[in-house]
């Protein structure tokens, strides 16, 4: 026999979405922080482009991480909340000094690479709970992530 949540999921099967959600989480910082060094830091011809693009970027990851963050205390669990946490589960690992544009957006694709199919999982585990909430929220990211996939893939040719 299972036992419901507050929103009416199997807790059972919410702890282990808000696990998966947390490492989400622990990428999605490194990735920010990541971008927002790339923003200023950036020089050479594309400087005013890729500057804006990195703005758009770190400020599209801030708003998912408290989106992430949010959705895990939906499910009746506590995010990770410390850096510490954060260095001890993410794959994505910290770029430093990157002032060259290719340099940084293929940094960018490699986070892609990793936050992907982190969303892809969660995507199976919130269509197996039944949380039609989290499996919007992956649907939503691996959209918009695929077009800049596709973009910044475009961009580097």
């Amino acid at each position: 026999m299972s036992t419901l949540n507050h929103i009416g999921l199997d807790s059972k099967k919410t702890k282990k979405l808000a696990k998966k959600l947390d490492l989400l989480l622990a990428n999605y910082q490194l990735f920010y922080m990541n971008v927002r060094g790339f923003h200023w830091n950036i020089k050479g011809a594309a400087f005013f482009e890729l500057h804006i693009k990195f703005e758009e970027l770190y400020n599209d990851s801030f708003l998912k991480i408290d989106e992430i963050a949010e959705r895990i205390l939906t499910l009746g669990e506590t995010p990770n909340h410390t850096y510490e946490d954060y260095m001890k589960l993410a794959t994505i690992k910290s770029v430093k000094n990157v002032s060259d544009g290719k340099e940084a957006l293929k940094a960018i694709l490699k986070g892609y690479a990793i936050l992907l199919p982190i969303e892809r999982e969660i995507l199976e585990i919130s269509a197996e709970a039944g949380d039609e909430g989290t499996n919007a929220q992956m649907s939503d990211y691996i959209r918009e992530q695929e077009k800049l996939i596709w973009m910044y893939s475009a961009y580097l040719k």
